[in-house]
């Protein structure tokens, strides 16, 4: 009994630390994206990554990544607010809200989005494989 109850409070700690390293992932994300960081997107997403927008256009690895390194795509702001981490195994999911301000193929955006963020454990490396935003009429409190 007590072997049980070690395993299951050790299965609690690393539960805990995985979702406090997929929650660095996010801001790792953000920082990226504001910095037009090519590698370090390069390394943190997918090679099969659906990275779908608010706008409802869907970019691979490689024309997201073309995107934000052209400007393209511009963020100014990131702002990520009641980031929760729910873990399946080997994938994790990220649902959080969000504020974002740039530019992009419409031009200048201001918008409040719901997000998701599918992250897998690939060679013992997070990646992240899906993105999804939805425009919200207000972001909660």
């Amino acid at each position: 009994m007590r072997i049980l109850l070690a395993v299951l409070a050790l299965a609690g700690a690393l539960s805990a630390e995985t979702k406090k390293d997929i929650v660095a992932l996010d801001q790792a994300w953000r920082q990226a994206i504001l910095a037009k960081d090519a590698a370090a997107l390069e390394k943190m997403l997918a090679d099969d990554l659906v990275y779908g927008h608010a706008t409802g256009i869907v970019d691979t690895k490689a024309t997201y990544i073309a995107k934000v390194t052209s400007g393209k795509q511009l963020y100014k702001t990131l702002e990520q607010r009641k980031v929760t981490v729910n873990l399946y195994g080997t994938s994790a999911l990220t649902h959080s809200w969000m504020h974002v301000t740039g530019v992009n193929q419409d031009g200048p955006f201001d918008d409040k989005v719901m997000l998701i963020h599918f992250w897998v454990k690939q060679t013992g490396t997070w990646r992240l494989a899906g993105h999804q935003t939805t425009k919200v009429a207000r972001l909660p409190d």
